[in-house]
């Protein structure tokens, strides 16, 4: 049985909207948070000031842009799922290739991740909607291997923090959320439902430090916390019609949201919102490869 919370404030964090604010993560290097405008193809950074996400400059990567993650090591940049691979986002700004022609046709990045080992998981979506897309990991040499296929939406992903369990979305048409084993090469075995999600469609996720699931609902309004059993343990009401991902900042729940095709979107949709939560998360587990090297101009 859900447990609802209204006594929660859900607060809004950014003085900036966005058409489609997706994939938020919190950067361990530096305390600050990395999220993407999906619908304008642009990746923002900011940091936290007096409860409020102040951004910095956006860099425009690619017109159908998907999640990022942070790597290693302080300075080195971002990895950013766009188009149908990865490419590298300094600190500069600068965008170079990392992998590039991994989906197929007209198949194109979407969530994604990495995992405690440092591989970049990333799903593909495509439009319209069938399920011949398709589930990867990057490892640090950039080398991409498939792991899911015959996927719709991929969407959220999780891993808890043995790396040993992958909690995964592929919106539609299952509407759920699943559990595999990740064998310690990466491999998927013993695919099992966790529980369907009902009301609307469950997008971006993240897990906390005991292990349960936080799961944005598009069109619900929502977000909701899963035991790894698939039990829904409380469902946090939101200003916003279209939740599109979740973070853990400590114990701030970031939430994106998106005001794209709404007819009278309100001050809420398109804003970063936040929640503080009993059970905190840890940063962004982040990408073990190295910035491409770019070479200098030829004198």
């Amino acid at each position: 049985m859900s447990r609802s919370t209204p006594s929660r404030t859900v607060e809004i964090i950014s003085a900036e909207r966005y058409v489609q604010a997706e994939s938020p993560r919190w950067d361990g290097r530096d305390g600050g948070l990395g999220w993407i405008d999906m619908a304008t193809g642009s990746f923002h950074r900011g940091r936290f000031e007096d409860g409020m996400v102040v951004p910095g400059p956006a860099v425009r990567v690619g017109a159908r842009i998907g999640a990022p993650v942070p790597l290693a090591e302080p300075g080195a940049g971002w990895a950013v799922a766009v188009d149908r691979g990865v490419v590298h986002v300094g600190d500069d700004g600068l965008v170079s290739p990392i992998a590039v022609d991994i989906a197929s046709g007209d198949d194109y990045m979407n969530d994604g991740g990495a995992d405690p080992f440092g591989r970049f998981w990333v799903g593909s979506q495509s439009m319209p909607r069938q399920p011949h897309c398709a589930l990867w990991s990057i490892d640090a040499d950039g080398v991409a291997t498939e792991r899911l296929d015959g996927v719709t939406v991929s969407n959220g992903l999780a891993f808890d923090r043995t790396g040993e369990t992958l909690y995964y979305i592929d919106t539609l048409p299952h509407r759920s959320i699943e559990a595999f084993d990740v064998a310690a090469d990466g491999t998927l075995d013993n695919r099992r439902t966790v529980c369907r999600v009902e009301g609307g469609n469950p997008d971006g996720m993240a897990i906390d430090l005991e292990g349960m699931l936080w799961v944005a609902v598009w069109d619900a309004a929502e977000v909701r916390r899963y035991s790894p059993h698939g039990v829904l343990l409380e469902t946090i009401e939101l200003p916003s019609k279209r939740p599109t991902a979740v973070a853990l900042v400590g114990r701030l729940l970031v939430i994106t949201t998106a005001s794209i095709g709404l007819p009278d979107p309100t001050d809420a949709d398109g804003a970063l919102l936040g929640v503080e939560v009993e059970v905190g998360g840890a940063p962004a587990f982040p990408w073990r490869g190295a910035p491409p090297r770019v070479l200098p101009a030829a004198r």
